[in-house]
Protein backbone atom coordinates (compact mmCIF):
# COMPACT_ATOMS: atom_id res chain seq x y z
CA UNK A 1 0.00 0.00 0.00
CA UNK A 2 2.69 2.33 1.06
CA UNK A 3 4.33 1.26 -2.48
CA UNK A 4 1.46 2.73 -4.28
CA UNK A 5 0.89 5.88 -2.12
CA UNK A 6 4.31 6.70 -2.91
CA UNK A 7 3.61 6.40 -6.59
CA UNK A 8 1.15 8.20 -6.91
CA UNK A 9 3.07 11.17 -5.16
CA UNK A 10 4.85 13.78 -7.22
CA UNK A 11 8.82 13.58 -6.87
CA UNK A 12 8.72 17.21 -7.74
CA UNK A 13 5.38 19.21 -6.36
CA UNK A 14 4.15 21.82 -8.67
CA UNK A 15 1.11 24.33 -7.02
CA UNK A 16 0.51 25.13 -10.95
CA UNK A 17 -0.13 21.64 -12.26
CA UNK A 18 -2.60 20.68 -9.36
CA UNK A 19 -4.38 24.29 -9.99
CA UNK A 20 -4.45 23.63 -13.28
CA UNK A 21 -6.28 20.04 -12.81
CA UNK A 22 -8.56 20.95 -9.59
CA UNK A 23 -9.88 24.35 -11.51
CA UNK A 24 -10.31 22.00 -14.99
CA UNK A 25 -12.28 19.18 -12.68
CA UNK A 26 -14.33 21.65 -10.43
CA UNK A 27 -15.34 23.97 -13.54
CA UNK A 28 -16.73 20.48 -15.57
CA UNK A 29 -18.22 18.84 -12.47
CA UNK A 30 -20.29 21.94 -11.69
CA UNK A 31 -21.04 22.72 -15.20
CA UNK A 32 -22.51 18.81 -15.46
CA UNK A 33 -24.47 19.17 -12.49
CA UNK A 34 -26.04 22.94 -13.40
CA UNK A 35 -27.14 21.55 -16.64
CA UNK A 36 -28.59 18.58 -15.63
CA UNK A 37 -30.30 20.47 -13.21
CA UNK A 38 -31.93 22.07 -16.24
CA UNK A 39 -32.43 18.75 -18.44
CA UNK A 40 -29.40 18.97 -20.53
CA UNK A 41 -28.08 15.64 -20.00
CA UNK A 42 -24.18 14.91 -21.52
CA UNK A 43 -23.21 11.77 -22.82
CA UNK A 44 -21.00 9.45 -20.40
CA UNK A 45 -18.84 9.15 -23.21
CA UNK A 46 -17.94 12.95 -23.20
CA UNK A 47 -17.45 13.03 -19.89
CA UNK A 48 -15.29 9.60 -19.78
CA UNK A 49 -13.26 11.20 -22.30
CA UNK A 50 -12.64 14.59 -20.50
CA UNK A 51 -11.87 13.57 -17.17
CA UNK A 52 -9.54 10.37 -18.39
CA UNK A 53 -7.95 13.47 -20.41
CA UNK A 54 -7.65 15.76 -17.58
CA UNK A 55 -6.49 13.15 -14.85
CA UNK A 56 -3.73 11.38 -17.84
CA UNK A 57 -2.24 14.40 -17.80
CA UNK A 58 -1.81 15.27 -14.31
CA UNK A 59 -0.53 11.28 -14.16
CA UNK A 60 2.17 12.31 -16.33
CA UNK A 61 3.08 15.76 -14.75
CA UNK A 62 2.90 14.99 -10.98
CA UNK A 63 3.46 10.81 -10.30
CA UNK A 64 6.42 8.78 -9.97
CA UNK A 65 5.77 8.55 -13.69
CA UNK A 66 7.28 12.03 -13.98
CA UNK A 67 10.63 10.58 -12.20
CA UNK A 68 10.68 7.44 -14.85
CA UNK A 69 10.32 9.45 -17.59
CA UNK A 70 13.95 11.45 -16.79
CA UNK A 71 15.71 8.06 -16.20
CA UNK A 72 14.68 6.15 -19.55
CA UNK A 73 14.06 7.48 -22.97
CA UNK A 74 11.46 5.45 -23.85
CA UNK A 75 9.45 6.36 -20.62
CA UNK A 76 10.15 10.13 -21.60
CA UNK A 77 8.33 9.48 -25.30
CA UNK A 78 5.25 7.57 -23.07
CA UNK A 79 5.39 10.34 -21.24
CA UNK A 80 5.12 12.98 -24.19
CA UNK A 81 2.83 10.93 -26.09
CA UNK A 82 0.16 10.90 -23.20
CA UNK A 83 1.10 15.02 -23.28
CA UNK A 84 0.91 15.97 -26.46
CA UNK A 85 -1.55 13.43 -28.27
CA UNK A 86 -3.59 11.04 -26.08
CA UNK A 87 -4.58 13.81 -23.18
CA UNK A 88 -5.13 16.64 -25.40
CA UNK A 89 -7.19 14.11 -28.16
CA UNK A 90 -9.57 13.31 -24.89
CA UNK A 91 -10.37 16.30 -23.91
CA UNK A 92 -10.89 17.78 -27.40
CA UNK A 93 -12.67 14.80 -28.13
CA UNK A 94 -15.09 15.48 -25.53
CA UNK A 95 -16.41 18.53 -27.03
CA UNK A 96 -16.21 20.48 -23.32
CA UNK A 97 -17.16 23.86 -23.93
CA UNK A 98 -20.55 24.00 -23.05
CA UNK A 99 -19.98 21.89 -19.77
CA UNK A 100 -17.38 24.62 -18.86
CA UNK A 101 -18.97 27.74 -19.88
CA UNK A 102 -21.96 26.13 -17.75
CA UNK A 103 -19.52 25.98 -14.49
CA UNK A 104 -18.28 29.35 -14.64
CA UNK A 105 -20.35 31.58 -11.97
CA UNK A 106 -22.92 34.30 -14.25
CA UNK A 107 -21.33 36.92 -12.51
CA UNK A 108 -17.30 35.89 -12.77
CA UNK A 109 -18.23 35.26 -16.10
CA UNK A 110 -19.72 38.66 -17.25
CA UNK A 111 -17.39 40.37 -14.98
CA UNK A 112 -14.82 38.87 -15.51
CA UNK A 113 -13.71 36.18 -17.98
CA UNK A 114 -15.77 37.53 -21.11
CA UNK A 115 -14.24 40.26 -21.14
CA UNK A 116 -10.44 39.18 -21.27
CA UNK A 117 -11.27 36.30 -23.51
CA UNK A 118 -12.81 38.73 -25.76
CA UNK A 119 -10.10 41.25 -25.13
CA UNK A 120 -7.91 41.38 -28.25
CA UNK A 121 -4.81 40.75 -26.40
CA UNK A 122 -6.22 37.09 -25.88
CA UNK A 123 -8.31 36.45 -28.74
CA UNK A 124 -5.62 37.22 -31.09
CA UNK A 125 -3.05 34.83 -30.01
CA UNK A 126 -6.21 32.35 -29.37
CA UNK A 127 -6.73 32.82 -33.69
CA UNK A 128 -3.63 32.14 -33.82
CA UNK A 129 -2.95 29.27 -32.38
CA UNK A 130 -5.95 27.93 -33.58
CA UNK A 131 -4.62 28.24 -37.26
CA UNK A 132 -4.92 25.69 -39.30
CA UNK A 133 -2.06 26.54 -40.64
CA UNK A 134 0.32 26.93 -38.01
CA UNK A 135 -1.38 24.77 -35.39
CA UNK A 136 0.08 21.64 -37.50
CA UNK A 137 3.19 23.24 -37.60
CA UNK A 138 3.69 23.91 -34.45
CA UNK A 139 2.02 20.56 -33.60
CA UNK A 140 5.12 18.70 -35.36
CA UNK A 141 7.71 21.17 -34.56
CA UNK A 142 6.53 20.82 -30.61
CA UNK A 143 8.16 17.31 -30.88
CA UNK A 144 11.38 17.87 -33.54
CA UNK A 145 12.57 20.73 -31.85
CA UNK A 146 12.59 18.65 -28.15
CA UNK A 147 14.25 15.58 -29.57
CA UNK A 148 17.57 17.94 -31.05
CA UNK A 149 20.22 15.98 -28.65
CA UNK A 150 21.79 19.06 -27.54
CA UNK A 151 18.48 20.82 -27.10
CA UNK A 152 16.94 17.44 -25.32
CA UNK A 153 20.39 17.26 -23.25
CA UNK A 154 19.59 20.82 -21.93
CA UNK A 155 16.05 20.03 -21.25
CA UNK A 156 16.75 16.67 -18.82
CA UNK A 157 19.76 18.70 -16.64
CA UNK A 158 17.42 22.00 -16.19
CA UNK A 159 14.24 22.02 -14.38
CA UNK A 160 12.99 25.13 -16.01
CA UNK A 161 13.52 23.82 -19.66
CA UNK A 162 12.03 20.68 -18.61
CA UNK A 163 8.79 21.85 -17.20
CA UNK A 164 8.74 24.25 -20.38
CA UNK A 165 9.07 21.40 -22.16
CA UNK A 166 6.48 19.38 -20.56
CA UNK A 167 4.26 22.35 -20.67
CA UNK A 168 4.77 22.73 -24.03
CA UNK A 169 3.30 19.44 -25.00
CA UNK A 170 -0.09 20.07 -23.57
CA UNK A 171 0.21 23.66 -24.88
CA UNK A 172 0.74 22.38 -28.60
CA UNK A 173 -1.31 19.35 -28.71
CA UNK A 174 -4.96 20.74 -27.48
CA UNK A 175 -5.23 23.14 -30.14
CA UNK A 176 -4.24 20.81 -32.78
CA UNK A 177 -6.72 18.38 -31.47
CA UNK A 178 -9.26 20.53 -30.91
CA UNK A 179 -8.98 21.66 -34.93
CA UNK A 180 -9.25 18.00 -36.09
CA UNK A 181 -12.11 17.01 -33.58
CA UNK A 182 -14.34 19.83 -33.53
CA UNK A 183 -17.64 18.16 -33.74
CA UNK A 184 -19.22 21.03 -35.82
CA UNK A 185 -19.08 21.48 -39.80
CA UNK A 186 -17.49 24.24 -41.76
CA UNK A 187 -18.32 26.75 -40.91
CA UNK A 188 -18.13 27.01 -38.24
CA UNK A 189 -15.57 25.02 -37.54
CA UNK A 190 -12.18 26.61 -38.78
CA UNK A 191 -11.41 23.47 -41.45
CA UNK A 192 -14.07 21.20 -43.41
CA UNK A 193 -13.71 17.55 -43.09
CA UNK A 194 -11.38 16.28 -45.96
CA UNK A 195 -9.05 19.26 -44.59
CA UNK A 196 -9.08 17.93 -41.53
CA UNK A 197 -8.04 14.64 -42.98
CA UNK A 198 -5.43 15.78 -45.13
CA UNK A 199 -4.14 17.83 -42.14
CA UNK A 200 -3.81 14.43 -40.44
CA UNK A 201 -1.92 12.41 -43.00
CA UNK A 202 0.13 15.32 -43.46
CA UNK A 203 1.47 15.50 -39.67
CA UNK A 204 1.93 11.82 -39.43
CA UNK A 205 4.78 11.67 -41.95
CA UNK A 206 7.34 13.77 -39.95
CA UNK A 207 6.43 11.39 -37.08
CA UNK A 208 7.39 8.33 -38.96
CA UNK A 209 10.49 10.05 -39.99
CA UNK A 210 11.49 11.30 -36.56
CA UNK A 211 10.42 7.62 -35.06
CA UNK A 212 12.89 6.12 -37.51
CA UNK A 213 16.09 8.18 -37.39
CA UNK A 214 16.10 7.61 -34.00
CA UNK A 215 14.39 3.97 -33.70
CA UNK A 216 17.22 2.70 -36.40
CA UNK A 217 20.11 4.95 -34.89
CA UNK A 218 23.24 3.01 -33.92
CA UNK A 219 24.39 5.68 -31.99
CA UNK A 220 23.26 6.81 -28.47
CA UNK A 221 22.07 10.51 -29.52
CA UNK A 222 20.57 10.89 -25.78
CA UNK A 223 23.69 10.36 -23.67
CA UNK A 224 21.80 12.57 -20.42
CA UNK A 225 20.05 9.28 -19.74
CA UNK A 226 23.44 7.50 -19.40
CA UNK A 227 24.50 10.51 -17.56
CA UNK A 228 21.36 10.46 -14.95
CA UNK A 229 21.52 6.71 -14.76
CA UNK A 230 18.94 4.51 -16.13
CA UNK A 231 16.63 2.21 -14.05
CA UNK A 232 16.99 -0.45 -16.13
CA UNK A 233 19.62 -2.54 -17.27
CA UNK A 234 18.80 -1.95 -20.92
CA UNK A 235 21.42 -0.27 -23.52
CA UNK A 236 21.03 3.23 -24.73
CA UNK A 237 20.52 2.07 -27.85
CA UNK A 238 17.88 -0.45 -27.08
CA UNK A 239 15.98 2.53 -25.09
CA UNK A 240 16.77 4.51 -28.14
CA UNK A 241 15.11 2.54 -30.07
CA UNK A 242 11.62 1.41 -28.05
CA UNK A 243 11.60 5.21 -27.72
CA UNK A 244 11.75 5.71 -31.95
CA UNK A 245 9.16 3.10 -32.18
CA UNK A 246 6.62 5.12 -29.75
CA UNK A 247 7.12 8.48 -31.98
CA UNK A 248 6.67 6.04 -34.93
CA UNK A 249 3.79 3.80 -34.22
CA UNK A 250 1.84 4.88 -31.59
CA UNK A 251 1.92 8.61 -32.50
CA UNK A 252 1.47 7.76 -36.25
CA UNK A 253 -1.57 5.81 -35.13
CA UNK A 254 -3.74 8.51 -33.23
CA UNK A 255 -3.64 10.47 -36.17
CA UNK A 256 -5.14 7.57 -38.17
CA UNK A 257 -7.83 7.47 -35.32
CA UNK A 258 -8.65 10.92 -35.80
CA UNK A 259 -9.49 10.43 -39.54
CA UNK A 260 -11.58 7.65 -38.96
CA UNK A 261 -13.52 9.15 -36.62
CA UNK A 262 -13.43 12.29 -39.00
CA UNK A 263 -14.43 10.25 -41.83
CA UNK A 264 -17.42 8.99 -39.98
CA UNK A 265 -18.59 12.39 -38.99
CA UNK A 266 -18.06 12.99 -42.65
CA UNK A 267 -20.41 10.25 -43.69
CA UNK A 268 -22.92 11.25 -41.15
CA UNK A 269 -23.38 14.96 -42.02
CA UNK A 270 -23.49 13.46 -45.96
CA UNK A 271 -26.18 10.90 -44.58
CA UNK A 272 -28.12 13.82 -43.34
CA UNK A 273 -28.15 15.69 -46.30
CA UNK A 274 -29.77 12.97 -48.29
CA UNK A 275 -32.13 11.93 -45.63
Amino acid sequence: MRSLLDSLLPSDFSPAVLTCTLLALGLYLRGLRRLQAVGHGVGVGGVLAYLLGVLSLYAMLQTRIDYYAQHMFYIHRLQHLVLHHLGPFLIALSAPQPVLRAGVPNAMWRRGLAPVLHSAWVRRPLQLMLSPILAPVLFVAGIGFWLIPPVHFAAMLSLPIYNTMNWSMIVDGLPFWWLMLDPRPRPPARLGYGARIAVLMAVMLPQILIGAVIGLSRHDLFNVYGICGRLYPISAVTDQQIGGLIIWIPGSMMSVIAALLVLGRLRGQQSAGFA
